[in-house]
């Protein structure tokens, strides 16, 4: 994730902005361009960047950028598509647009990491074996909703855009992190486990490295975790304690921390910043292309400095850390195996059904 700039004025852009605060020019972000501009229509529902260099590029509003702050994503003009990239993965909304808006702010930014890093993308309408599809649903109590994959549909139960709710959950499972976009992140850890591991040469790696997935029964995996009345001995190997629990939510589990790093990193380096800690003293840090083709480890000798000086920065404003965890070299070299499938990606010919994880 990073900050962008207004054409018109020169103004901070964030990621969500649908107008610049300062000249009011009308925003939208380009998912082809990966990058948030100032536009104008020149035409009824035909929309043109004023950056020169994106001038020849047209598009339409997605429709749901008309639902005040639910989107600001747009649609190439050739694509004769009414729904953004991002909006056309919706199987089901919520009624509660407020709600709508928090989960989609949450998505957005995760299907700008997934872009960005150059992964597979594609929409069950699309591609109904392999694509990918959301559903937003709320718990009753005749159908209770649990957050979860299966087969490319990604289920986000809706209370945990409760900050309340989500918190109470957070301390109930002795979790030091959770949060909406974290959820995200670790679902599509499943999404691409099973779409470019499962089936491919990484599988065996990764059973070397995470174990087999096959020995333990996934949700007898998840009754006796739920059952188990203290911690476990997980921090020398897990990158969490739920990540303990099964193969695919220790795979699931260090991809959401994988995608935190990236993304806190790229955020950090759009604003120039450099850490300076004793005593190897400068820490320039990388962008998002260097991130992509070095090695993790290469990475992590910028992040770990960058979580130091913001647990610090929390610290004096008498906050709990920002970066709460600990990377043990095994957790190290988890997240260095899913840098490597990142970086060379491989789709099966053909996906078969996948268990619930």
């Amino acid at each position: 994730m990073k900050t962008f700039k207004c054409y018109t004025c020169g103004q901070l852009l964030f990621f969500d902005n649908v107008s610049c605060v300062k000249c009011g020019a009308t925003l939208g972000y380009l998912p082809d361009a990966g990058t948030l501009e100032a536009i104008k229509e020149i035409k009824p529902k035909q929309w043109q960047t004023l950056a020169p260099h994106l001038k020849g590029r047209l598009y339409r509003l997605c429709e749901n950028y008309q639902i005040a702050q639910v989107c600001n994503w747009l649609v190439p003009l050739d694509e004769k598509q009414n729904f953004c990239l991002s909006c056309r993965l919706n199987q089901t909304i919520p009624n509660n647009q407020l709600v709508w808006r928090t989960l989609e702010h949450a998505k957005r930014q995760l299907i700008y990491s997934i872009l960005t890093l150059g992964l597979p993308l594609s929409n069950k309408k699309e591609q109904p074996l392999r694509g990918l599809a959301f559903a937003f649903l709320e718990s009753t109590a005749n159908n209770p909703v649990l957050t979860g994959h299966q087969s490319g549909l990604i289920t986000i139960n809706i209370a945990e855009v409760d900050d309340v709710k989500r918190e109470w959950m957070r301390q109930q499972l002795h979790e030091p992190y959770r949060t909406l976009l974290g959820h995200f992140r670790h679902e599509i850890g499943h999404y691409y486990w099973w779409g470019l591991v499962s089936y491919t040469q990484w599988l065996t790696p990764f059973r070397q490295l995470f174990g087999d997935e096959r020995k333990l029964p996934y949700h007898d995996a998840l009754k006796e975790h739920y059952q188990e009345s203290g911690q476990a001995r997980w921090q020398q190997e897990f990158i969490s304690h739920y990540a303990s629990v099964h193969p695919l939510e220790d795979w699931a589990e260090t991809w959401a921390h994988y995608l935190h790093i990236i993304d806190t990193l790229e955020m950090a380096q759009s604003f120039d910043l450099t850490i300076n800690i004793p005593p190897s003293n400068h820490h320039p840090l990388p962008n998002l292309t260097v991130m992509r083709q070095q090695p993790f480890e290469q990475t992590l000798l910028s992040w770990l400095p960058l979580t130091f000086a913001l647990n610090s920065l929390n610290r004096t404003m008498g906050l709990q850390d920002m970066y709460p965890f600990i990377l043990p070299p095994k957790v190290i070299e988890k997240l260095s195996f899913i840098h490597q499938v990142v970086q060379h990606p491989v789709v099966p010919p053909l996906l078969l059904d996948a268990n619930r994880a």
